[in-house]
């Protein structure tokens, strides 16, 4: 089953600090979710991220996969060329 880039979806964001905090986040499309949590985000994996599109819930790995999958259907953020050295 193919994954649907143009439903709604939520982000959400664990802070593992000393008590839990939970932030929320309401994207129109999982795509523009997607590209926010790999993009924008230092990193999904200490955030405890997890991207619920519908019923279907997924975790850190799971929304990089769909980033860097071929269906992926928005412009990536291109990599900053380094210097040639001296």
């Amino acid at each position: 089953m193919a994954f649907d880039y143009a439903a709604p979806a939520e982000l959400f964001l664990s802070k593992r600090t000393g008590r839990t905090r939970i932030k929320y986040r309401r994207f129109p499309t999982a795509a523009e979710a997607i590209r926010f949590a790999v993009e924008g985000l230092p990193s999904l994996r200490t955030l405890g991220a997890f991207l619920q599109v519908g019923d279907e819930r997924f975790n850190c790995e799971e929304i990089r996969r769909h980033y860097d999958d071929g269906d992926y259907p928005l412009s990536k953020k291109r990599p900053v060329a380094l210097p040639p050295a001296r």
